[in-house]
């Protein structure tokens, strides 16, 4: 017969069985934290980036990296497309030249207006450019990359107007030799022009609405007044009158 428990042995056994039994709980609480958090972080990634994600994900951790990496082999992925540089809205020259970067020896294709025009090779530090000759009217410049028999999206679209013609220009007030007397020391400017057409009158600008017509109130000096009234459209071309009217303090 064994000897019999003694008071403090059966004191420590409780005590060990206690601790162990406190451990396994903190360890049955931290799993099921960590669990309900991976539950909150797929209802995360669901949520932020689709169902595909979470299924590409499982597919990598799965094992499936390599079918993957055999699938870009035999079709080499994405081609990021060429980055054209500003442009001006219009230009008064049909000879135009457009730049932009891609990836270095990459063949760059043009297109104007949906029509391919030209091909050149991207530079060792991925710049190209192109000199064009364009002809009046509304141009659409877009571009494309070419790579290993592959090309890419179009690039971002540049609109400009090639207008090689000087803007109208009409003047309805003064009339050139106008005489303005004593109480009148100021002259009413008027007229019409084109859409989208700045006014000056004697450098000053003038107020332009949508349809063209335009005003400036011209202070007078006693004598000859000379008046220059200059039309420049977003080309950059110019239109300009001359009118001479007198005021008499």
């Amino acid at each position: 017969m064994g000897p019999t428990p003694t008071f403090g042995s059966v004191f420590t056994f409780i005590m060990a069985r206690s601790r162990l039994s406190k451990r396994v709980e903190a360890k049955t609480k931290k799993n099921l934290f960590l669990s309900i958090l991976g539950i909150v972080l797929i209802f995360f990634l669901a949520f932020k980036f689709g169902i595909p994600f979470l299924v590409n994900i499982s597919l990598f951790l799965a094992g499936a990296k390599d079918t993957q990496e055999q699938t870009l082999n035999e079709n080499p992925g994405f081609i990021a497309p060429p980055i054209l540089d500003a442009f001006p809205s219009a230009t008064k020259s049909a000879e135009i030249l457009i730049t932009g970067f891609a990836s270095k020896n990459q063949i760059i294709h043009l297109y104007i207006n949906d029509e391919l025009i030209d091909r050149t090779e991207a530079e060792d530090d991925g710049s190209f450019r192109f000199e064009e000759t364009i002809t009046p009217g509304e141009i659409v410049i877009k571009a494309k990359a070419i790579e290993d028999k592959n090309e890419s999206e179009f690039s971002n679209i540049i609109s400009t107007a090639f207008k090689d013609a000087p803007p109208s220009l009409a003047i309805s007030s003064p009339s050139d030799g106008q005489s303005f007397p004593k109480d009148e020391k100021s002259a009413e400017v008027t007229g019409t022009t084109g859409q989208d057409v700045r006014i000056t009158v004697n450098g000053f600008w003038a107020i332009t609405d949508s349809a063209g017509n335009f005003s400036y109130t011209l202070p007078l000096q006693g004598g000859e007044n000379m008046i220059k009234i200059v039309a420049t459209d977003t080309a950059g071309n110019k239109s300009e009158k001359e009118i001479k009217v007198t005021y008499n303090p």
